[in-house]
């Protein structure tokens, strides 16, 4: 008896010096999933929208040497009436509203400041269309309508080998993908466990093999078909994305502040929901995009890109909101109306007629809750209109 005993403790030692040397030789990885697994908890979702970086690698975007692109400040507008709740309801953590590139309302909530660098989540799918359209215009890719896998060979034999980059740019791959934000063995949450345990969204996108329609035909929205855009560049261009998005959109818009983007293992660009700036430099990107492209008397990005891709040219179902080459347009859009969009209230809004840009981030754990995504297009509109 006295030698199973010891027996049995020494496995049990064995077994506890395993744990202990696997914990500390994967620290980092499990920190970083701890952390992941609590991005989204109420008492902590708004301070980990400023510092995304404790909970996933990260790469920075430099802002450069150059000066600072300063925004005027017009007349002080006041808000319409039930503003206030609105803000509160939707846990938002900045508002920020120009007009003719003049700020005339910018306020930060919830212990944010403007310094702050908040996370986008899939406001930065737009970022990656528009640096799409300028490598476009270099002749780095030849057509939208090329298959995938001329630039990215890897997807030979996966859910997206018959896809063109037209079908992935307009979210109608066809490929099967889970987007349920609250389901944890969804695709999007497993995606979510890759990149914070430093896995390769190369080799995750790879992984797919299902589909549900020919691509073209239906409308659904899947996020990894943003990385499928991101594998194209990649392989069309030998660089990374960070470094082009940089050199090409970024640093001519003279930043307040670095950006960053969350990365995978590999240092790959996490570019459908990773990009992390002030809310004022994203203004100077929104700055950009109602101006047809233009900033600081410089052509960044193609004005026909820019009006191509804000068009409603996806094969949506009629009655909801449209889609471009990621970008959303109402289902009811006025004329030059359009939006980017992040999960949990994040929101690049435009009315193009009006001049009129506004940038909101939030923290809103209701942001999937019925009506809420049509009351902020609405307060939107009225801020727009009252201006």
């Amino acid at each position: 008896m006295r030698m199973i005993v010891k027996w049995l403790l020494r496995i049990v030692l064995a077994l506890v010096l395993a744990v202990l040397v696997v914990g500390i030789w994967k620290r980092e990885e499990i920190g970083r999933l701890l952390a992941a697994n609590s991005v989204f908890d109420a008492d902590k979702i708004v301070e980990n929208f400023s510092n995304m970086d404790v909970a996933f690698l990260s790469t920075t975007l430099p802002r450069g040497s150059g000066p600072t692109s300063e925004f005027a400040y017009g007349a002080e507008f006041e808000l319409p009436q039930g503003a206030d709740q609105w803000l509160e309801a939707r846990t938002a953590t900045s508002l920020l509203v120009l007009k003719d590139g003049d700020i005339r309302y910018e306020q930060y909530f919830l212990d944010t400041s403007p310094e702050d660098q908040r996370i986008s989540w899939s406001v930065a799918k737009s970022y990656l269309s528009a640096l799409f359209g300028v490598l476009l215009e270099d002749g780095a890719i030849s057509s939208l309508d090329d298959p995938v896998v001329k630039y990215a060979p890897q997807l030979k034999g996966t859910a997206y080998e018959a896809a063109t980059i037209r079908n992935v740019l307009n979210m109608a791959s066809g490929v099967v993908f889970d987007e349920d934000y609250f389901d944890y063995n969804s695709d999007i949450n497993r995606m979510g466990r890759v990149l914070a345990l430093g896995g390769k969204m190369d080799d995750f996108a790879a992984s797919l093999t299902e589909t549900f329609a020919e691509p073209g035909e239906t409308w659904q929205y899947v996020s990894i078909d943003t990385h499928i855009i991101s594998m194209v560049v990649r392989g069309a261009t030998g660089r990374s994305i960070p470094e082009l998005l940089t050199e090409k959109i970024m640093q001519p818009l003279g930043l307040e502040r670095d950006g960053y983007y969350l990365t995978d293992g590999i240092g790959v660009a996490f570019v459908l929901g990773g990009l992390n700036f002030t809310t004022r430099d994203f203004a100077r990107f929104g700055q950009m995009i109602l101006q047809d492209g233009t900033y600081g008397g410089k052509q960044i990005v193609p004005a026909d890109w820019i009006a191509d891709s804000t068009s409603a040219s996806a094969p949506t179902k009629a009655g909801q909101d449209g889609y471009g080459y990621q970008w959303w347009i109402p289902a009811d859009a006025q004329e030059g109306e359009f939006f980017g969009r992040g999960i949990y209230g994040q929101y690049l809004y435009f009315d193009k007629p009006r001049g009129v840009l506004i940038v909101m981030t939030a923290a809103d754990r209701g942001f999937r809750d019925e009506g809420v995504h049509e009351s902020n297009l609405e307060m939107f509109r009225q801020i727009a209109q009252n201006l």
